[in-house]
């Protein structure tokens, strides 16, 4: 579905005077406004594929706003609806949010606060809709969305620079930070290249003990050491036809890179205890996180390796790099956990989509796949649930922090939770929390809080 069409805004209201006016601003701004004088005239045209938004006045007869937009979450929960009002409050409009609803406006309103908030949802609303069509690819076997998930340019270039270098034997260096995807990247190489047939063959080279890993790389013949009882086949020999991975290849000792480099160099591997070499046949694909130009100057990385194994180099993004996808990741993540777990498919507050989206994810893609897990298991509330996970691991809350600790901690989750449902808005907020101006913008700068980023 192009991008072009997603202009379109379906608006209720029963006063004659006030839907002429709103769909002329609307329309006057290039969108493509539909109006009803009822809310049950305005389900009628509406469907899970609908590629806009829906505003509605709160009282009015028959089905008010309130019921409305129960009506449309059952219809399709994704729908951004935005409430106006006259007669609103802040329990009104917290209510609304809780409902559901992706914004609340009172009237009298600025126009172009209405049109920011329609043009904020338009654009939700494009991304839930891409996310769907990526679902539908992700269905097929063979797709390499299926393993390297998401819309966003940085994953859609790393797909292609995959799928470019696939086919060829030559060496790769994947980089990238740590829970970024580096080993999915890996496989993919693998999967999609002309070995898919042949071993895919992993070593954590972080993992394996020093004095182990000439054995566990090149083998050893029965009775080469103590407690060689029997010929093992070392990685390089197994993965043969097919790919060896190995994984922090920034961690294998110096000693042990040297003996690597020749084995690459002459294709060729002698088990311990043996003199025969063994022909090997492998494509060889490294990953790091760290810099191995720089442990190249400062002595630590071989340099005549680093360019054996950096044929082709990689880069794998960080997940703050990839805003559109965080939230398909989570949802994505959460209903895989659902599954796993057995337990319902829990939808995310719209108010809650600031907390994700402002987070600068240290752990990347581990670290969301973690957290939403820990959100289909959590039994709290679901308007608390995701602010309490978040939160947990930024203040110690024992019995042994002070008081002073806990009310601050309290009151950062606090601005955080008004943040969210307010869309960085200052007068909202201004109004939810009963604070001046000035003392909110305090607290915000105190606990180092951008509203930018809740946008």
């Amino acid at each position: 579905m192009g991008l072009e069409l997603f202009n379109k805004v379906i608006l209720v209201d029963d006063d004659a005077e006030m839907r002429a006016a709103i769909s002329r601003w609307l329309e006057l701004s290039g969108y493509d406004v539909v109006v009803f004088s009822d809310a049950a005239s305005a389900l009628e045209e509406l469907n899970v594929d609908f590629p806009g938004v829906v505003v509605s006045d709160v009282r009015m007869p028959r089905m008010d706003g309130m019921e409305f937009l129960s009506c449309l979450k059952t219809l399709d929960a994704d729908i951004p609806m935005i409430l106006v009002s006259a007669h609103g409050d802040v329990q009104m409009a917290v209510d609304a949010i809780r409902a559901g609803a992706y914004d609340f406006i009172e009237k009298p309103f600025d126009p172009e606060r209405l049109l920011e908030i329609v043009q904020r949802s338009i654009e939700k609303r494009r991304l839930i809709i891409e996310n769907r069509e990526l679902r539908k690819q992700l269905a097929g076997p063979e797709a390499i969305e299926r393993r390297l998930i998401g819309n966003s340019s940085a994953i859609s270039r790393l797909r292609d620079e995959i799928l470019d270098v696939a086919d060829t034997d030559a060496p790769v260096l994947i980089c990238g930070e740590t829970g970024t995807g580096k080993e999915v990247v890996a496989r993919c190489l693998h999967e999609f290249g002309n070995r898919h047939q042949g071993r895919y063959v992993a070593v954590n080279c972080g993992a394996v003990p020093e004095n182990m890993f000439e054995s566990e790389l090149f083998g050893h013949e029965r009775g080469a050491f103590t407690g060689a009882d029997k010929r093992r086949i070392g990685r390089f020999e197994y993965a043969r036809g097919g790919v060896l991975f190995l994984d922090e290849i920034g961690t294998m000792p110096l000693s042990m890179q040297v003996k690597v480099l020749r084995v690459l160099q002459e294709r060729e591997v002698v088990r311990i205890g043996s003199n025969e070499p063994q022909a090997i046949d492998i494509r060889l694909i490294s990953a790091t996180n760290k810099n191995l130009r720089e442990g190249c100057a400062d002595g630590t990385f071989r340099e005549d390796l680093y360019y054996r194994i950096n044929v082709i180099e990689i880069f794998v993004p960080p997940l703050r790099e990839r805003g559109e996808d965080i939230l398909f990741l989570f949802d994505y993540f959460s209903s895989q956990a659902a599954r796993n777990y057995s337990r319902p498919e829990v939808s995310l507050p719209g108010a809650d989509i600031g907390l994700l989206m402002s987070h600068d994810w240290p752990g990347n893609v581990r670290e969301l796949k973690n957290l939403a897990e820990r959100y289909v298991l959590s039994s709290l509330p679901t308007e608390r649930r995701l602010s309490s996970i978040m939160n947990q691991g930024r203040v110690e809350t024992s019995a042994s922090s002070s008081l002073q600790t806990l009310m601050r901690h309290h009151e950062r989750m606090l601005l955080e939770q008004a943040l969210a449902a307010c869309r960085g808005d200052v007068q909202q907020m201004m109004t939810m929390l009963d604070l001046p101006r000035r003392t909110l913008n305090e607290k915000l700068q105190k606990h180092h809080l951008e509203r930018k980023k809740y946008l």
